[in-house]
């Protein structure tokens, strides 16, 4: 698994020297050298490579990555560049059209809102190819787990965002009174109808960083 190298090795050392990570790092290397798993190896920790902890302004929690050929690439809900928007990526799209008017992007690409401040997580990391959930219950969850606690000491205001109810059980991991939680069913077309539309996430998140004297985010895609 890649190497951390930003301020994130530091606030996750613990992490690396308990007894369920060391078991989680064999059982992952030996996924990847027996079967096909996503994202490649290189891509495994790129929410936390491309937004350090000091820069965290935002975080959108997803479950595990897609498990299709070329999709994944270590950011929750994005997928290369060059492939299709998925569906529940396709309606995230549209929220962010009917809330801020922004065109709908043709990529499917958000480094640059992990660029700008978004932790891009997913609580599970790696998944078998064509197998959604089979890396569930591997140890992820609890690495994950620290990093959401990390965040949520930070002394500064930070807004979550949690869609669906695998990301809003998660809040219960959440006690500093600075940061907004928002939430929202799922944006998959299952349930998107359900509270996701018309949610307003993107503009309210603005809103709070502004209040508190925080850069918005550039919601943007590929203008």
């Amino acid at each position: 698994m890649a190497a951390l190298a930003n301020d994130w090795q530091e606030a996750l050392s613990a992490e690396f020297s308990k007894d369920y990570y060391r078991q989680l790092y064999l059982k992952i290397r030996e996924e990847y050298n027996e079967h096909r798993v996503y994202p490649p190896s290189g891509d495994l920790f790129n929410a936390l490579h491309l937004t350090p902890l000091h820069n965290v302004k935002a975080v959108i929690l997803g479950q595990d990555p897609y498990f299709n050929e070329g999709q994944a690439h270590g950011l929750c809900f994005s997928v290369k560049e060059g492939v299709e928007p998925p569906p529940s990526l396709k309606n995230i799209y549209k929220e962010i059209h009917d809330d801020l008017g922004l065109p709908i992007p043709e990529t499917g690409d958000l480094t640059p809102w992990a660029k700008q401040g978004v932790l891009l997580l997913n609580t599970v990391l790696t998944v078998r190819a064509g197998q959604p959930n089979s890396h569930r219950g591997l140890g992820w969850e609890q690495f994950t787990d620290a990093v959401i606690r990390k965040v949520d000491e930070q002394d500064r205001p930070i807004v979550f965002l949690l869609w669906g109810s695998p990301a809003q059980k998660k809040q219960a991991l959440l006690r500093n009174p600075k940061h907004l939680v928002l939430t929202a069913s799922h944006p998959s077309p299952l349930s998107v109808y359900r509270g996701f539309e018309g949610c307003r996430h993107f503009s309210k998140t603005n809103r709070f960083l502004e209040e508190n004297g925080i850069e918005p985010i550039d919601w943007r895609i590929g203008q």
